[in-house]
C-alpha cells in the first residue's frame, strides 16, 4: 500500500529521477507520460512494475491483462502494443540510443540523455525537462559557489 508520505516524496521528483536506477522502467514511464498526466501515471506505475518488473515479463505479458491495468492512462491497446514492442526491442535489438527503440521519441531520448548520461546540454521541448535542467544547473552553480566560499 502506498503511504501518503511516500507519494509526497515522489511528487517532489520527476518520474525519471525515481527510476533513474532502472533505465527500462524510466523509459516505460516516458511511454506512460505520452499524452497523459503525471497524476494518472502515479496511480498505476507501482502496480504495473510489481506485475511487470522487467522487459522480459512485459514482452511476454498477456495483452488483455496489461491493457486493463493501464486503461486509466488512455489509449490502452495502442500503449500495450508499444510497451510490448519496446520491451522486445530492448531485449533483442542492437541499439545505441533509445530513440532507435519502438515507441521512444524525443521526450524519451531527452530523458535518457539527462537522467542516464547526465547530459544537461540537451535542448528539450518538454516544459518539465526544461525546468529540471534549469533547476539542476542553478543548484550545481550554487553548490560550486558555496564550495568556493569555504
Amino acid at each position: 500500500m502506498i503511504v501518503d508520505s511516500e507519494l509526497s516524496r515522489d511528487r517532489d521528483r520527476m518520474i525519471q529521477e525515481i527510476y533513474q536506477h532502472d533505465p527500462w522502467k524510466m523509459l516505460i514511464c516516458c511511454i506512460f507520460l505520452n499524452q497523459t498526466g503525471r497524476d494518472q501515471v502515479d496511480r498505476i506505475r507501482r502496480e504495473f512494475f510489481k506485475r511487470y518488473p522487467d522487459p522480459d515479463s512485459a514482452e511476454r505479458a498477456d495483452p488483455a491483462e496489461m491493457s486493463d491495468m493501464i486503461a486509466p492512462l488512455g489509449f490502452k491497446n495502442r500503449r500495450t502494443q508499444t510497451i510490448k514492442k519496446f520491451s522486445s526491442d530492448w531485449l533483442h535489438k542492437e541499439w545505441n540510443d533509445p530513440i532507435e527503440l519502438y515507441g521512444i521519441g524525443k521526450y524519451g531520448q531527452d530523458s535518457w540523455e539527462i537522467f542516464q548520461k547526465g547530459n544537461l546540454d540537451v535542448k528539450p521541448t518538454d516544459g518539465a525537462l526544461v525546468g529540471y535542467i534549469k533547476r539542476t544547473k542553478k543548484q550545481k552553480h550554487e553548490n560550486r559557489n558555496n564550495v568556493l566560499l569555504l
